[in-house]
């Protein structure tokens, strides 16, 4: 059995198909084929049912998948510890990061690739829960997100920064020269909130269950790029964290009042699994230069 067949069964099984597993692995649909059939014939059972459009998972495929994920695991693990006891940065780095935390992390992004361009930087955006199935199955290095309000029992997390919950609007609204707000105030504003299961929505949400105002929802949108556009562009209000927010874009972001609008950016890492050389030196360089980017801020 060799590293790329469990390499090849691994991406045939996301992508349920040996065509676009072979553009995406840059080999031919024959080699692939019979790479996995050197590896039935060794296992003595077939993995896969093949049909002119789809590829499914026998019930010993799925059975096999877990392993064979962990196995190509192991072995990168093996790889990064020699890496290592050498020093040397290099390799590949799969980063989780939830929709709204993304924007912190643009300027060191940019900095550790001019500082290690030999390592592979793969981002994936997704809503927190996905990232912490991703992050416990090891389909990610490492996860930045605000803190979640839920336990996650085989991931450990680390507070990076102090930050709360931030009623945002373009700065000609007529709030726009308060220095504080409280939720009642904004059931008097338009409100385009991000998507539901988006952090600070959540944080929202939990807010607004416990309130007898009624909030004028009039837009959801989970990209916060467009939403920030848009609220520029209006007088809507949305409600972000104040480290979303870079200034010189037309808008204020106000704190909103309440112990509960505490909204922590931490780092989560799986627990009792061997951390990257790269996922470490990453996280070193977002410690150190979030300092900076708080200042950037204004907290």
């Amino acid at each position: 059995m060799e590293l790329r067949q469990l390499k090849y069964f691994v991406k045939i099984a996301e992508l349920s198909s040996f065509s676009e597993a072979a553009k995406v692995l840059n080999v031919t649909q024959s080699t692939l084929s019979q790479q996995i059939k050197n590896l039935e014939d060794e296992l003595d059972a077939a993995l896969l049912v093949r049909d002119n459009r789809h590829v499914s998972l026998t019930d010993l495929g799925q059975a096999f998948l877990p392993q064979a994920k962990k196995t190509l695991a192991d072995a990168d693990t093996t790889i990064d510890k020699i890496r290592n006891v050498k020093g040397v940065v290099t390799g590949s780095i799969n980063i989780g990061t939830t929709y709204t935390f993304s924007p912190i992390l643009t300027d060191v992004l940019l900095l550790f690739i001019r500082k290690h361009p030999g390592v592979k930087v793969n981002i994936i955006c997704h809503p927190v829960d996905e990232l912490m199935t991703m992050l416990s199955q090891q389909e990610v290095d490492v996860v930045f997100s605000y803190r979640s309000t839920e336990s996650y029992p085989d991931i450990e997390s680390y507070s990076l920064f102090f930050n709360r919950l931030s009623a945002v609007m373009c700065d000609t609204h007529p709030l726009a020269d308060r220095k504080t707000l409280t939720l009642g105030e904004l059931s008097n504003c338009t409100l385009a909130l991000p998507g539901t299961g988006m952090q600070a929505r959540n944080v929202f949400d939990s807010m607004a269950s416990k309130k007898t105002n009624n909030f004028n929802i009039q837009m959801e949108v989970n990209d916060i790029a467009m939403l920030l556009d848009i609220v520029a562009s209006s007088h809507m209000v949305t409600l972000l964290s104040h480290a979303t927010i870079k200034r010189g874009h037309g808008l204020v972001s106000i704190p909103v009042e309440g112990d509960e609008c505490r909204m922590d950016g931490c780092y989560h890492v799986k627990s009792g699994v061997y951390m990257k050389c790269a996922t470490r030196e990453f996280i070193r360089m977002v410690d150190d230069t979030k300092s900076l980017y708080i200042r950037k801020m204004n907290l």
